[in-house]
């Protein structure tokens, strides 16, 4: 597996939506989720060229591979995390705080001031490790009577340490 060292940042390809919705799925599989629940999952995590081409969405690459995404939505002053995606095989190295740090660094860049996450219920510890609080819940988009966790980050909180 490729060192986050190396680990560079760049839009998204049209090309790569299906790259793209199997990283996502693959993530989800992370967590231990059955077939069922994944294909349950798989219209929501789908994505097509022309949804890369107008959203904005980066992709951690290293070494000619894709090895997770992110996609920041909306316009300041308040956004959304739609997507923060890992490959399983990367999970622990620090990759996903890299590109969560640089999904908040564009954001930033911007002009946003907070940044909503519908967190998957399983990596809701890592959002708040990371510094967002929750606020609330949400219905999920795929599956009925499921909810999921509602957080924000305040990106102009300052009692966060700053970065070194």
């Amino acid at each position: 597996m490729a060192s986050v060292a190396t680990m560079t940042m760049r839009a998204a390809r049209p090309d790569e939506a299906g790259l793209l919705g199997e990283i996502a799925i693959r993530g989800k599989a992370h967590w231990g989720y059955d077939q069922e629940f994944l294909d349950a999952c798989r219209e929501e995590l789908t994505f097509t060229p022309e949804g890369v081409a107008a959203r904005r969405i980066v992709v951690a690459e290293s070494a000619g591979q894709v090895l997770g995404f992110y996609s920041l939505d909306g316009e300041a002053p308040a956004g959304e995390l739609g997507n923060l995606w890992v490959v399983p095989e990367s999970i622990g190295t620090g990759l996903g705080r890299m590109i969560f740090e640089s999904a908040m660094g564009t954001a930033r860049e911007l002009g946003f001031i907070t940044i909503k996450i519908e967190a998957e219920p399983r990596a809701e510890g890592f959002y708040l490790a990371m510094g967002a609080v929750r606020i609330g819940e949400v219905p999920s988009g795929s599956i009925r009577g499921r909810v999921l966790p509602l957080l924000r980050y305040d990106l102009n909180d300052r009692s966060r340490p700053a970065k070194a």
